[in-house]
């Protein structure tokens, strides 16, 4: 097998990603007839971390179509428990009955976790709960992505549409109705962190790399390209801000980072339809000591 190469990853880093759809629903909320997320005090759309997780994995997989060292452990299809065995088998280690999990030595534990580290991507990057019935372990990710949120309330509206078809040969009817639910327009803003420390810890570390980091880079930037459907409707990438700390602990806290960007809305007496209703500012000015920002997009 081949191994990736692998560069210590030594800075902190924190990002801000701008995103937009039009006449699309970006993350439906199954406990809400599959209607765009939103939070019922404020009106401000919703996006979960774990549906961009999937967009990053998809991404990934279909770049490195399960290339070595950047497998994708989620997938669908797929239950968690037979990748587990994977590790188990590769390491010649006996698969444990359901009752002896929890009695998995510490040693081997950590050779399981480190071989799925190595071998699985978003392992690597996101970090997984690996104890459900074939104990690999626990890993923390040095990835964590926040929930988006729309820089401003967004408006949820159900399209009625028809088919020319009906599902059964005994109907009577010609035609059946169905649903869409859009978002006109939206852009979201979300935040991400990503630890120097959580990558290389002796212990605990993932082994995420600067070449991982890059890839991760790659995805936020074009995972909407390959994520294309008529549900979701027109989604771009429209900034990607990096902010890069000299130290691996840091040099300033993330808040005050992720203060310095502004977005705004250029006619706030218009409705908007496009990106370009927005201004995004960017205090450079005021960045601190230690820390620089990068705009990859």
């Amino acid at each position: 097998m081949n191994t990736p190469t692998k560069t210590e990853l030594k800075n902190r880093y924190e990002f801000v990603l701008l995103y937009d759809i039009e006449n699309g629903n970006p993350n439906g909320d199954p406990d809400a007839g599959n209607m765009p997320r939103i939070d019922p005090e404020t009106g401000f759309g919703i996006v979960t971390d774990v549906c961009l997780k999937r967009k990053i994995r998809n991404y990934i997989e279909l770049l490195k179509q399960d290339e070595a060292g950047y497998k994708i452990y989620v997938k669908e299809g797929i239950p968690l428990n037979e990748q587990h065995k994977k590790a188990y088998l590769a390491n010649e280690v006996e698969v444990p009955k359901k009752e002896d999990a929890s009695k998995v030595k510490a040693d081997t534990l950590q050779i399981l976790r480190k071989w799925m580290c190595d071998n699985f991507y978003d392992i690597r990057t996101f970090g997984a709960v690996m104890t459900t019935g074939v104990n690999c372990g626990q890993v923390r990710g040095p990835v964590q992505i926040n929930f988006s949120r729309s820089i401003e309330p967004i408006v949820q509206q159900e399209v009625t549409i028809t088919r020319v078809t009906v599902t059964r040969e005994d109907e009577e009817k010609i035609t059946e109705m169905g649903r869409k639910h859009i978002v006109p327009y939206a852009l979201y803003r979300v935040e991400g962190y990503i630890s120097a420390k959580l990558a290389n810890d002796e212990t605990k570390g993932t082994g995420f790399s600067e070449e991982d980091l890059e890839l991760l880079w790659d995805a936020l930037t074009n995972m909407f390209e390959h994520d294309h459907s008529a549900a979701r409707g027109k989604m771009a990438t429209r900034k990607l801000f990096v902010f890069k700390h000299e130290s691996r602990l840091g040099n300033a806290p993330a808040h005050q980072l992720f203060d310095l960007i502004k977005v705004t809305k250029k006619d706030k007496t218009n409705i908007s339809r496009s990106y370009s209703d927005y201004e995004v500012f960017v205090e450079k000015a005021h960045l601190p000591a230690g820390v620089s920002m990068i705009e990859k997009v």
